[in-house]
């Protein structure tokens, strides 16, 4: 099976040719994200315009992207990582507006797109408009929570909008399937077919998904050794992945649900040294693989460009815009009766003591619609043929449309969330994590409790032990008070400046360890050991 499809002039050739690529890709993934970060933009923007704009140099490889290494390769371990770190408790308290946006808008774009693209877009019409509906309506929230973390849009808001995105893909590859299968056959399956069939995929998806975490958190709770944990986590969305395909199921929801359950038991399983590896693994390692994602898509315009002959640029670039204005419509459209719907629900049925969003929080929703490689895969994955042997009618200007829209919606609304956000005054809502505050007093007054009562049952010559305990955990609960503002009998600024106190002196020790390698006193095992102590704390009170 060929993964990536190379077109290049260079001299090299085989694996070499294939080796030098991928170190020019990371280069330029390396490259265009740390310009992202000096301009304080989200780099899947600055990675898709950087590759659209290095596709048009002559010396550049042409890389063609292949929907096999995005569904078999690349989607599995992006899916895991996302469903890995979501709250279960806010993706269950959210299920029903999250099915809103993973159903309903799926099933509202695939038709709106069906019934109108034959007014917008010449030679389409309802078996094509099903099609490039469903190829559409699939969003990426890679870039939208990129930006909402940054600037701190509210956590409800950002726990919608990833959940929606690691449901719909699911949602929107069935819808695909029978948008094609209406193309090749010529009718579409019926009510009852298609219920079935949904019915199917979502049930045994998450029997297939449970399953497999199941499985890996017994092997993973038998062992002990960081590496191996990493590694069995690094399989694991694979399993889930092809263990869904196999069965005919969804391989995406599998991997959804896996990657949920297993994040949900993780404190259970894990040991203390793949949490902290691990979490360092898993962050690169998706850095990487959304890297090349997003430039990869920039790169792919000549190749969408090769296969139309029919229009000018200027008619296509026409057609995109208008195409691209249209999917962003409906999903506006659509946020706005949804979220009524969705709290009515949510009040009515399931009891949620839930408030109706007002109106900017529903409007960032719906302009967080972004579409990423999962679409133009999806669009590349279109037969060439049909079953007569005729060409898949569109096919080209399928996959351009979808390239607009992603290429749209990425910049577009990613560069204009920011100041979208701050407009509406939904910057730093939340403020302060006051579970976090909370948790952290918890944790304190439970070891105080003990500390004070296990006192009581020691020797006097063990109580300087006891006291010295109690007055450190003391000393965090005074800093957790003054940490808390409305407090007049403590000033906030003692916790700043002790934190500020504690970080020179950890860069003092810091210092000092390195001058000890440097003279040969301490090896580098040494150096490292103690540098990650360091680190440890510093990363603890790191300042948000």
């Amino acid at each position: 099976m060929s993964y990536l499809y190379f077109d290049t002039n260079m001299e090299a050739a085989g694996i070499h040719s294939v080796e030098f690529i991928f170190l020019l890709l990371l280069l330029f993934v390396a490259g265009l994200a740390a310009l992202a970060k000096r301009f304080d933009t989200p780099y899947p923007i600055i990675l898709v315009i950087g590759g659209l704009i290095l596709s048009f140099f002559p010396r550049i490889p042409h890389v063609a992207l292949n929907p096999d290494i995005v569904f078999l390769v690349i989607l599995p371990p992006l899916l895991f990582s996302s469903a890995f770190v979501t709250s279960w408790r806010e993706f269950r308290y959210n299920l029903i507006s999250i099915t809103m946006l993973a159903l309903g808008l799926v099933l509202f774009t695939v038709r709106g797109v069906a019934y109108f693209s034959h007014w917008i877009l010449p030679g389409f019409d309802f078996r094509l408009g099903l099609v490039l509906g469903a190829v559409v309506c699939t969003t990426d929230a890679i870039a939208a929570t990129s930006i909402a973390q940054r600037i701190g849009l509210p956590k409800r808001i950002t726990a919608v909008i990833e959940g929606e995105s690691l449901v719909n893909d699911a949602s929107g590859l069935l819808a695909l399937e029978f948008a094609v299968a209406f193309v090749l056959s010529g009718h579409i399956p019926g009510i009852a077919v298609r219920s079935e069939r949904l019915a199917f995929i979502i049930l045994s998806s998450i029997a297939i998904g449970l399953v497999v975490g199941k499985v890996i958190n017994y092997f993973e709770s038998k062992i002990e050794d960081a590496s191996i944990e990493i590694t069995i986590s690094l399989i694991a969305p694979y399993i889930a992945y092809l263990s869904g395909e196999s069965a005919h199921s969804s391989g995406v929801l599998s991997t959804v649900v896996c990657g949920l359950y297993l994040g949900h038991k993780s404190s259970l399983y894990l040991s203390i040294g793949a949490r902290l590896r691990g979490s360092a693994v898993w962050e690169t390692l998706t850095f990487i693989l959304n890297g090349f994602v997003f430039i990869l898509l920039g790169l792919q315009l000549p190749y969408v460009l090769e296969g139309i002959h029919e229009y000018t640029i200027g008619r296509l670039l026409i057609l995109g815009a208008e195409f691209s204005g249209f999917v962003i419509f409906l999903r506006l459209v659509w946020v706005y009766p949804g979220a009524w719907f969705s709290n009515l629900i949510r009040r009515r049925l399931l009891h949620q003591p839930e408030r109706l969003a007002d109106p900017g929080s529903i409007f960032i929703i719906g302009w967080t619609g972004m579409r990423g490689v999962v679409a133009l895969a999806a669009a590349i994955s279109l037969p060439e043929f049909l079953n007569d042997g005729s060409p898949f009618p569109q096919r080209n200007l399928i996959i351009f449309l979808t390239f607009s829209v992603i290429f749209v919606t990425l910049v577009l609304q990613g560069l204009t969330l920011p100041p979208l956000i701050r407009w509406l005054g939904l910057a730093d809502a939340d403020g302060e994590n006051k579970e976090e505050t909370q948790a952290r007093r918890a944790m304190v007054q439970a070891a105080l409790a003990y500390l004070e009562s296990a006192r009581e049952s020691e020797g006097p010559e063990i109580e300087p032990v006891y006291d010295e305990l109690i007055r450190l955990q003391r000393q965090r609960l005074s800093l957790l008070d003054a940490k808390a503002s409305g407090d007049p009998g403590r000033d906030p600024e003692h916790y700043d400046r002790y934190l500020a106190i504690s970080q020179h002196l950890r860069s003092l020790q810091r210092a000092t360890i390195l001058n000890l390698r440097n003279h040969n006193r301490i090896n580098d095992e040494t150096l490292r050991k103690l540098e990650y102590e360091l680190d440890l704390l510093d990363t603890r009170y790191a300042r948000t």
